[in-house]
């Protein structure tokens, strides 16, 4: 008996049957979340008046002269090679391109030099500095024009886009220390220590720990430094009187005289002096919004 018994194989449960489906209730809103019309309605409106404008700009410059229609069929590209070739929109564009990309650069490595002495470094009068640094924003560069087309024509750079460069630099320089700053103190000062331990020097650390850090940031001050001296148009006015010198939003002027206004030619001018900004700041919008929001968070 105790051997059948211990031989005995014990029964297996039989599987639970499983539940049956319930329905699952809907969860109830809450009482902040308001309902998707009361977004989408003025999001739909901003993006109307956004958007009309850019269309009625590429209306009057692929339509064909003279016409009324509302749709540009057929299209042409007669006011594009008119504002190209006749107009020298050429010259104006490479000139454009110089000015943004020297003052880019000369914005970028002044406000690094700058942005990490105010960021690493204590002084007696860096409070005020940082207090005139703002204070700057608030000085229009209309105010300076006679002082800096002085210093300009005893530097004999007057027409030269050398000083446009200079300006657009300086214009920008108070700002994008600023930022640069910000940056460089969100970066732990205890990596630049554990890299002087390891053998680099101030210089040395600086540009194998912080530097790759500070891309984001370099970025956004970048591209604020490009488009404030691609769009700007005073400095260019003033300190340039050469035609084969001047820019793109000066050319845009020269299609406007007092009697009448090219509207085509001067369309087809528009679109190709935001084409390029729009392409960059396409490709960089990733790190742009990287480097925008770099400040708001401690890390």
């Amino acid at each position: 008996m105790i051997i059948e018994e211990v031989t005995r194989v014990a029964p297996v449960p039989a599987p639970p049957h499983p539940a049956p489906d319930r329905p699952r209730r809907r969860r109830s809103r809450a009482w902040d979340e308001a309902p998707r019309w009361q977004i989408y309605v003025p999001l739909s409106v901003y993006l109307l008046f956004t958007l009309v404008p850019f269309y009625w700009i590429l209306l009057f410059a692929l339509r064909r002269p003279g016409s009324t229609s509302l749709v540009p069929w057929p299209v042409t590209f007669e006011h594009f090679e008119k504002v190209w070739n006749e107009r020298e929109f050429g010259v104006y564009f490479q000139n454009s391109v110089l000015t943004g990309v020297a003052t880019l650069l000369l914005t970028t490595l002044v406000a690094l030099a700058g942005g990490y002495a105010l960021a690493r470094f204590e002084f007696r009068i860096k409070r005020g500095f940082m207090i005139a640094l703002l204070c700057t924003q608030f000085v229009p560069g209309a105010l300076l024009l006679v002082p800096l087309f002085q210093i300009f024509a005893e530097l004999r750079m007057i027409n030269s886009l050398a000083s446009v460069i200079i300006a657009e630099t300086v214009f920008q320089l108070p700002l994008s220390m600023i930022l640069i700053s910000g940056f460089i103190r969100n970066v732990p000062y205890s990596l630049e220590e554990a890299a002087w331990v390891d053998g680099c020097n101030r210089f040395t650390g600086f540009r194998i720990v912080v530097l790759p850090l500070l891309r984001p940031g370099l970025i956004a001050v970048g591209s604020f430094a490009f488009v404030h001296a691609w769009n700007h148009f005073l400095f260019a006015l003033m300190f340039l009187s050469d035609q084969s010198k001047q820019t793109i939003p000066v050319g845009l002027n020269t299609l406007m005289s007092a009697d009448s206004v090219d509207l085509g030619a001067l369309a087809a001018g528009g679109i190709i002096a935001a084409v390029p900004v729009v392409i960059v700041f396409a490709f960089i919008q990733k790190w742009l919004i990287t480097g925008f929001s770099a400040g708001a968070v401690k890390g």
